[in-house]
């Protein structure tokens, strides 16, 4: 079946007790056991288990292409393949253009327990294979990258380092409506779901979907362990914004054609980015914090995804963790994240927040 039917039907049968069309939500913390030591398929305490996000796991699981777990955020599910696939004395190489929180869980935590690093621009596909050693377990590529929109040619990376090292791709950005990794041989695409696949800003999760059955066990023992799983309710959300995820997508993208558009003409804007599909368009200007306070209809926040358009300057909201390495970003950085609304109505925003400054 084609990919928006599949997003519309991954993972939802009719409830088998009332045959609503809708599952019911299980919100609940354990599972009644017919008798001691058994339980219904594997259900018994929701930290390990529950109806409701096993249907989301398996939407995901579809669209991906793969098998999938879900996390209480996007952090918690990067956190959990790392530690999955690697152990103290591994080396990891990581894009030199990257989300905040990964460079930071790495810098500052992850480093602490013997796992090593290396960034490296991963554009540049012969570099990206020069930074793979003999320690490599982990290549963890972004595409497009946060919060530069540089594009990575997945399959010429794969082709390069993805017998020398496990290939794992943060596919937050483009989602499965424009990539998808697994096909191109990555051995995991990892999301933060509270983005595109939620789409509507009103939930955190996150989302890990491996090829190997093997390695599905082991995300799923430390998801088990640790305990960062969302909640029946965020699961109810994120899988019911992959059901208009399609249609969501083409309407960020023609926001986005439209905006960038505008801009590569606009007054001290330099350096427009847009990828060519999703909502993100990234720009540079001297007055990048003006004009990201001056804006009406696009919010001042972190994140992106959510149906309503977003403003932020990375460098002082959520990349400060890279300030002082090799994946600082400038200060006249803004990033977009453009939503739903009338492209006309965002580029009429855009074009008072840059000429109130002039």
């Amino acid at each position: 079946m084609k990919f928006a039917t599949r997003a519309v039907h991954a993972g939802l049968e009719p409830d088998p007790t009332y045959r609503s069309v809708i599952p019911a939500i299980h919100q609940t913390s354990t599972f009644a056991q017919p008798a001691v030591g058994e339980f219904v398929e594997e259900y018994d305490y929701a930290r390990s288990a529950n109806p409701t996000r096993s249907a989301l796991e398996a939407a995901l699981g579809e669209l991906e292409g793969g098998l999938a777990s879900s996390f209480s955020s996007g952090m918690a599910a990067t956190h959990a393949l790392i530690t999955a696939v690697c152990s103290a004395g591994d080396h990891l190489v990581l894009p030199s253009d990257l989300y905040g929180g990964t460079f930071r869980l790495v810098d500052k935590v992850l480093a602490r327990f013997g796992i090593t690093y290396t960034l490296v621009d991963q554009t540049d596909v012969a570099a990206l294979a020069e930074a793979v050693t003999d320690k490599t377990k982990l290549v963890w590529i972004e595409t497009p990258t946060n919060p530069l929109l540089n594009v990575v040619d997945l399959r010429a990376a794969i082709a390069r380092v993805g017998a020398k090292a496990f290939v794992a791709v943060d596919n937050t950005f483009a989602t499965p409506v424009n990539q998808r990794p697994l096909e191109l041989g990555a051995d995991a695409a990892v999301h933060s779901v509270t983005k595109y696949l939620g789409g509507h800003s009103d939930t955190v999760g996150g989302a890990v979907v491996v090829r190997d059955p093997a390695v599905h066990e082991q995300v799923r023992f430390i998801q088990n362990s640790v305990g960062a799983v969302p909640g029946p309710f965020d699961c109810f959300l994120v899988h019911r914004g992959l059901r208009t995820l399609h249609l969501r997508m083409a309407a960020h993208a023609a926001s986005a054609e439209a905006v960038a558009g505008f801009l590569r003409s606009a007054p001290g804007v330099s350096d427009v980015r847009w990828p060519g599909f999703s909502g993100m368009v990234s720009f540079r200007h001297p007055d990048a914090i003006g004009i990201a306070q001056r804006t009406q209809l696009f919010t001042l926040a972190e994140s992106l995804g959510g149906v309503e358009s977003l403003i932020e300057v990375p460098q002082a909201m959520t990349h400060q963790s890279v300030e002082g390495s090799a994946a600082a970003v400038p200060a006249d950085l803004v990033r977009l994240s453009c939503g739903v609304e009338a492209p006309e109505d965002l580029v009429d925003d855009l074009h008072r927040a840059i000429g109130a400054g002039a």
